[in-house]
């Protein structure tokens, strides 16, 4: 790995607060190493725009028909504009946010495709107490339809993975409540997570009736620390505040972070925003907006998910009127998703990188970068943190002449 000195060009640019937007799986288009992740023709954004107008003019101001092909005319960019590539192998929000926080990882999560080792559901079912179902990988929403029946006859919770490195449990709200799931999902952690080494754990409470079984609020993911330190850790050690909404808190172990909003839903995530930013002067921001990819993503729901996308687009401009003269505003993703696929799974792609800022030069094209972790170096760099181990920022690139 490259020095981290050498990954800073000093630049007269400084900043008193960095926000992260992340649109969870807002991909724009397949990476070079794609066809390894059965990813071929996966554009989300790209594919969105050729099955649906978007209207977003928002977006498109800031550069975003230059990243990806939106169809339609091109407007001067008054945001600076990029892509950049996920250096870590993988395509999974726990291995993307933390290579945005500057933590590259150099093998992937393990996967389980083919169903977790059965003496490790035993080990698993011993220490929960409940017999399991499901053992599989599957859709979360497909898997609660096609079991639900047998978890509301059992009491047994359902166990399932994706193409992700993930233990998934399920359980409806009537037959065992979020605490008792989450207690679970704790000693899946343990078994699952520091035992195999897998990625993460996610709680999945639903409710309703078959053939309307719904996933409630309850959602919550147990992930393992981060293997390097991130940039919420160098600004935590060095008394900068760093404050995420949605489920980033989770993504990150709780680990250097001051204060965690967690919500529901993409508005409420907006909701949260625009208030932090009112009430949060300085440090770093970041905000999740996870119903891109749980809600429409993971669902193949291209109407909902260009719809969902045209909702953030009048947030988006609702918002930045609050972006203060000292902040630096970014606009990302962590994977893509694209719902046009036949896969039902996060896909393998470049994601975008929209820049700005009052000191931010309009236009600027930052290409194609080679590491999501160029973000979190930029703001180390503009917040006046120690370097990190990984990322080259492009602080200078995108400043305004003094």
């Amino acid at each position: 790995m490259t020095g981290a000195a050498s990954l800073v060009r000093p630049s007269s640019f400084s900043f008193s607060r960095a926000i992260v937007v992340v649109l969870d799986g807002a991909g724009v288009g397949v990476l070079p190493d794609a066809e390894e992740y059965a990813d071929e023709g996966s554009n989300t954004l790209g594919n969105l725009a050729r099955h649906v107008d978007l209207s977003i003019p928002t977006l498109r101001a800031m550069g975003l028909g230059s990243v990806v092909d939106l169809g339609g005319s091109l407007p001067a960019p008054v945001s600076a504009f990029g892509r950049m590539a996920e250096a870590s192998p993988g395509k999974d929000s726990v291995t993307g946010h933390w290579e945005l926080a500057g933590v590259v990882l150099d093998r992937p999560f393990p996967l389980f495709v083919d169903g977790f080792p059965l003496r490790v559901i035993a080990d698993l079912e011993r220490r929960i107490g409940y017999k399991t179902l499901g053992n599989t990988k599957a859709s979360g929403t497909e898997i609660i339809e096609r079991l639900g029946t047998e978890h509301l006859e059992t009491g047994s919770p359902i166990v399932y993975t994706s193409v992700d490195s993930v233990c998934q449990i399920a359980a409806h709200e009537s037959i065992m409540s979020v605490p008792e799931l989450y207690r679970c999902c704790e000693i899946a952690f343990e078994v699952m997570v520091e035992g195999l080494g897998v990625g993460r754990i996610i709680a999945r409470p639903f409710a309703g009736e078959f053939g309307s079984f719904q996933r409630t609020t309850g959602r919550r993911d147990f992930t393992c620390p981060a293997p390097g330190e991130t940039l919420f850790d160098r600004a935590t050690a060095e008394g900068v505040p760093v404050v995420t909404i949605g489920k980033v808190d989770d993504l990150f172990a709780g680990r250097g972070i001051s204060k965690a909003v967690h919500t529901s839903s993409d508005d409420e995530v907006m909701d949260a925003l625009e208030r932090t930013l009112m009430s949060t002067p300085q440090g770093i921001i970041m905000a999740n907006l996870v119903d891109f990819d749980t809600v429409y993503g993971h669902r193949n729901d291209v109407l909902g998910y260009a719809a969902n996308l045209e909702r953030f687009d009048c947030r988006l401009a609702r918002l930045l009127p609050h972006v203060q003269a000292g902040d630096l505003f970014i606009i990302t993703a962590d994977h893509g998703n694209d719902p046009t696929t036949p896969s039902t799974d996060h896909s393998r792609e470049y994601v975008p990188v929209l820049v700005a800022g009052s000191s931010v030069r309009a236009g600027t094209n930052l290409g194609t970068r080679s590491s999501f972790a160029d973000v979190g170096q930029t703001i180390a760099e503009g917040l006046g943190l120690t370097p990190l181990a990984s990322g080259r920022s492009f602080l200078s690139e995108i400043a305004l002449e003094s």
